[in-house]
């Protein structure tokens, strides 16, 4: 049997998915990377859980639940392309978010949740990021200047509404693979 993860994430609404698929479609001919993420998967990632005992899940369940209980929704705006590991050749490329103290304050409670359920969570500084593609497979070097190209595939800020907050299960051998288990709304 395939082993399953979960992990916390804040929803990309289904218009701008469609919107970053469609500048996806003319990255992929400028950036060859050997994965890139299905539309539908796209989030921004708050708390990876890995491999979860369904006790501490639940726990972790109702204690996001409180967490967010009253919270309000907010905007979010679209920033950089970015790439994760080495330059020449990054494991992970990606389109990030102007600062958001909204979307810090959210990631903050949901991770606090939890760890208070009794999971380990990655310690690294939050960097809010929407993973395009994985794993280079370029002839060339990846050069870092290619990253300017997201002004020009989109000139206009690119502004969203945040209103969901999502745990997913993953699902390797299904495309798209995350699964939407728990939907914690946003007011």
């Amino acid at each position: 049997m395939q082993q399953t993860h979960f992990f916390f994430a804040v929803k990309i609404p289904e218009e701008i998915k469609l919107l970053i698929k469609e500048k996806c479609d003319k990255l992929k001919e400028i950036f060859p990377f050997s994965t890139w993420v299905h539309h539908e998967d796209l989030h921004i990632t708050l708390a990876f859980l890995g491999n979860a005992p369904s006790e501490k899940l639940s726990n972790a369940v109702g204690n996001v639940n409180a967490a967010l209980s009253g919270r309000n929704g907010f905007y979010l705006e679209m920033n950089k392309l970015g790439t994760f590991g080495k330059e020449e050749s990054p494991r992970i490329f990606w389109l990030d978010t102007k600062e958001s103290n909204e979307l810090e304050a959210v990631r903050k409670k949901v991770f606090t949740a939890c760890t208070e359920a009794g999971f380990q969570l990655e310690t690294r500084h939050f960097k809010p990021h929407i993973t395009l593609a994985r794993k280079w497979k370029g002839d060339q070097h990846f050069h870092k200047k290619l990253l300017d190209v997201w002004i020009e595939l989109q000139p206009e800020p690119l502004l969203f509404n945040i209103s969901e907050v999502v745990l997913y299960q993953t699902h390797l051998d299904k495309t798209p693979k995350y699964e939407p288990k728990k939907i914690y709304l946003l007011e």
